[in-house]
């Protein structure tokens, strides 16, 4: 009796200890999907005259990993950017934005794919662009 008594106690020590763990997991994992990445949004000036050059600049930006949606508005000069700051830097955008021809307030274009830009995009490197940054 005392054999069948002693294995139903380490049959329920077992049991409670398993059921223990299980709810330890739970718990992390519940945390770990409670943390949502918030998108960061900033606005800064491009350089750039049509609405080819819209879609050119657009596709710079939307075109990095971490970077979930970008419009750049024609007649202020100024594009608004939402990204991923934990997967990259506001500097990145300026980068590539810059790699594809056009000035942004903190990059000046590369010369060359400036220059390979249809006629209507070459425009006025003097050309005044929104200088209110904002960052949130």
């Amino acid at each position: 009796m005392k054999n069948i008594i002693l294995s139903f106690i380490f049959l329920l020590a077992i049991s409670l200890t398993s059921c223990s763990n299980k709810s330890k997991n739970q718990t992390s994992t519940t945390s770990e999907v409670s943390k949502e990445i918030t998108p960061k949004e900033i606005s800064f000036g491009v350089r750039g005259n049509c609405g080819m050059c819209k879609t050119t600049i657009e596709k710079a930006a939307t075109n990095l990993d971490g970077v979930s949606s970008a419009s750049w508005n024609v007649d202020q000069k100024t594009i608004v950017v939402s990204y991923d700051s934990s997967s990259m830097n506001e500097m990145s955008i300026h980068d590539a934005i810059a790699a594809s021809g056009y000035d942004t307030e903190k990059v000046l274009g590369n010369l060359d794919a400036y220059n390979s830009l249809p006629g209507c995009c070459q425009y006025d490197h003097e050309m005044e662009m929104n200088q209110e940054t904002k960052t949130e």
